[in-house]
């Protein structure tokens, strides 16, 4: 059996903000925009690899989903605890700079992460958390070579 990680969703509560931000800021293409007013379904993805999605879609969105419920994802999204992204990058200090120009709200400035490359956040204008990392050495260490014990570290 052969998968891949196509698409991965996080929610909105602005699109034209979303869309600001990943393509804009991030440097995304959009590849769909389904939808109107708030209720948008956004496809982005970085330049070149139509295989890589993320889908921006509106909070809660749903059949079957309680007020209570939309509230609960709508509060926790804009605390970053309901969901969030991880992206890699060759050059973090360009990225946190166009990040830091555009009014990014910096979560954790980029700093040495335990498997040798270096890691930062900030969230996205829904609050969703997007870290971004740059790889550093894989030497020695965990299983496979890879010196990080990290379940989050995105280059295991």
């Amino acid at each position: 059996m052969d998968l891949t990680l196509h698409t991965s969703c996080l929610p909105h509560d602005d699109p034209r903000a979303a869309v600001a931000f990943y393509r804009d800021v991030l440097g995304f293409e959009v590849r769909g925009d389904v939808g109107h007013g708030r209720m948008r379904w956004v496809t982005v993805g970085p330049p070149g690899r139509p295989d890589t999605c993320l889908l921006l879609a509106p909070a809660a969105a749903g059949v079957g989903i309680t007020e209570t419920e939309r509230a609960t994802v709508r509060e926790m999204t804009a605390k970053g605890t309901y969901g969030w992204i991880g992206l890699a990058t060759n050059d973090l200090d360009a990225v946190f700079g166009r990040l830091r120009a555009a009014g990014a709200e910096v979560v954790r400035e980029p700093a040495a992460h335990a498997c040798g490359g270096r890691e930062g956040a900030v969230r996205d204008p829904a609050g969703n958390l997007v870290r971004i990392g740059e790889p550093g050495p894989h030497a020695g260490g965990q299983e496979g070579g890879h010196p990080c014990a990290d379940p989050h570290c995105g280059r295991r």
